[in-house]
């Protein structure tokens, strides 16, 4: 039990796959500028990271492997984190309207969105079962969630204050980004 919960704090503090990673950086710092979206995204990587991760471990063990086809991992992972998100998008669509409408365009992002990729894939390389990759997939979904909300609530309250005219926007959100993976250093001695 010790080693999940190891695998779930290295996946959300100490391997942060943002901030240590540097994996998703495009809707990290494209929808870190509202809180709901923020959230909506977070909700909507970390069901599509999970489910991706599960999916595709699936089809790394009983398809690729045996028919040795592993040179085809890339292409098959990205098909499947494709297919998901469009399920993901046309539940949105169906169910929560306001929510789809927020995300715009932050949403078919995910499909090119590498930290989904990138968590697949360190799954099956470091060789973990089913259960150990759906656990890791969750925990780095809700790291990179946990992450994007901070930068959030951080870009909210720069919003609001004074900062020098060439620094608004962007190079900001560039900073405030680095400084929250500098704080994120301090987990290293923690696994």
């Amino acid at each position: 039990m010790s080693e999940y919960w190891l695998l779930i704090v290295s996946a959300v503090f100490v391997n942060n796959i943002i901030l240590a990673r540097y994996l998703g950086n495009c809707p990290f710092l494209g929808v870190s500028n509202r809180m709901d979206t923020a959230t909506g995204m977070a909700m909507a990587v970390v069901f599509v990271i999970t489910l991706a991760a599960g999916i595709t471990w699936l089809v790394s063990k009983y398809v690729l492997k045996p028919f040795e086809l592993e040179y085809l991992q890339t292409i098959a992972f990205i098909l499947v984190i494709a297919a998901l998100v469009q399920l993901v998008e046309m539940f949105l669509q169906k169910s929560i309207p306001t929510l789809y409408r927020a995300l715009g365009i932050f949403l078919p992002l995910i499909t090119t969105n590498c930290a989904v990729l990138g968590v697949a894939v360190i799954g099956v390389e470091e060789d973990f079962d089913f259960v150990k990759t759906l656990v890791f997939a969750f925990a780095s979904a809700v790291g990179y969630g946990l992450a994007l909300i901070l930068l959030t609530g951080i870009r909210e309250r720069v919003a609001v204050a004074f900062v020098p005219r060439h620094l608004r926007g962007m190079p900001i959100g560039l900073i405030t980004a680095g400084l929250l993976a500098l704080a994120f250093l301090g987990f290293i001695g923690m696994v």
